[in-house]
């Protein structure tokens, strides 16, 4: 069973930076592909990035994300960050946080492939 907790949101004006991250607890935090997903109000839960695990620690992104966005991951602290800079209003929601083992890489967008979630953290960009 692994469990996993997200910091860092918070309200930030357009153009700026936040810094999200999700610490596990169980399991081998090594093997676990970990995403970033995130739900706008009213919208569908969305894909963000992704960086596989079992040494792969290949990196993907929404398009829409992109450039501005960048996952990293310390399996010595069971954790992994997304740096998210040049933020705008349409990025605005729930930002979770997933993990999930043996995801291929033609899933690795979708939430099926993740078995385990965190409880999200908000992210207001207003002005």
């Amino acid at each position: 069973q692994v469990q996993l907790v997200e910091s860092g949101g918070g309200l930030v004006q357009p153009g700026g930076s936040l810094r999200l991250s999700c610490t596990a607890s169980g399991g081998t935090f090594s093997r676990y592909t970990l995403g970033w997903f995130r739900q706008a109000p009213g919208k569908e839960r969305e894909f963000v990035g992704a960086v596989r695990g079992s040494g792969g620690n290949t990196y993907h992104y929404a398009d829409s994300v992109k450039g501005r966005f960048t996952i990293s991951r310390d399996n010595a602290k069971n954790t992994v960050t997304l740096q998210m800079n040049r933020l705008n209003p349409e990025d605005t929601a729930l930002y979770y946080c997933a993990a999930g083992q043996g995801i291929i890489l033609s899933q690795i967008r979708a939430e099926t492939g993740y078995r385990y979630w965190g409880q999200g953290t908000q992210v207001t960009v207003s002005s």
